[in-house]
């Protein structure tokens, strides 16, 4: 008997989250220098770009220095950013070569937006560097592991990772009160305060608040609903979620 399944291989997973994903600190090995905080963005190789600037750390440091660079996504729910992944990419920096700086500059622009990323194109005094991985541990919800570089470096994102965000927000924004009711009549029980958490070509996630006593914090939880066959386009993916929405064609 065939069975769906039901989420991404972990490598195509934690490739997706990096790519919403935006540096927040780098450690470098071999000193006593605390974590401290960076801006940049991971560019389409998978790869953890730094925006570095005059004064910092990593500034006047050698190519092929030892660093651990923090990845986070999140998600905006109810006006708050939640974590919805963090991978700590370690590896050895390297200067993005001249013929790669104006590519990699725009590829990090919407997490990372500086105006000295133009000073950089103009040869001025902020560096780029990019992180030559080595490995990455992950930590997404439940799950949590660690992938060698050909692991991570050799996945791609979701091939739909863009229209999925677009149709997240739309929903988040637009069909909770649909979301909601499609929920409670899967999971057979009040579903809480719900919202579309992940959206790939293999499923939905959803993330459900539910409070069980009057007076205690409410309870997440993540109910996986796997799709019978993946989506082989982004508008299979939305067929897909207007199934679970409007069941009978609402």
């Amino acid at each position: 008997m065939h069975h769906p399944v039901t989420a991404p291989p972990i490598p195509e997973r934690v490739r997706t989250i990096a790519a919403a994903a935006a540096p927040t600190h780098v450690a470098v090995a071999g000193t006593d220098m605390p974590a401290y905080a960076v801006r940049g963005g991971v560019d389409a190789h998978g790869r953890p770009v730094l925006l570095v600037k005059p004064g910092e750390a990593l500034y006047g440091a050698a190519e092929e220095t030892v660093v651990t660079v923090d990845l986070v996504a999140t998600r905006t729910i109810g006006g708050e950013d939640r974590p919805r992944g963090l991978l700590k990419v370690r590896g050895w920096t390297q200067d993005v070569p001249d013929a790669d700086r104006r590519e990699t500059a725009v590829a990090i622009a919407e997490t990372c937006p500086d105006e000295d990323l133009f000073t950089v194109l103009e040869g001025g005094a902020p560096r780029l560097v990019r992180i030559d991985v080595a490995h990455v541990v992950y930590l997404t919800g439940q799950e949590s592991g660690l992938l060698d570089a050909d692991e991570y470096l050799d996945a791609s994102p979701d091939p739909f990772l863009h229209a999925a965000e677009r149709m997240v927000r739309h929903i988040n924004e637009s069909h909770r009160e649909q979301l909601a009711a499609a929920t409670e009549i899967l999971m057979g029980e009040p579903a809480g305060e719900v919202w579309l958490w992940e959206l790939d070509r293999y499923g939905a996630t959803i993330r459900s608040a539910v409070t069980r006593d009057a007076g205690e914090p409410a309870e997440d939880r993540f109910v996986r609903l796997p799709w019978p066959i993946p989506a082989a386009s982004p508008h299979a993916l939305e067929y897909a979620m207007r199934c679970l929405l409007f069941p009978r064609g609402q």
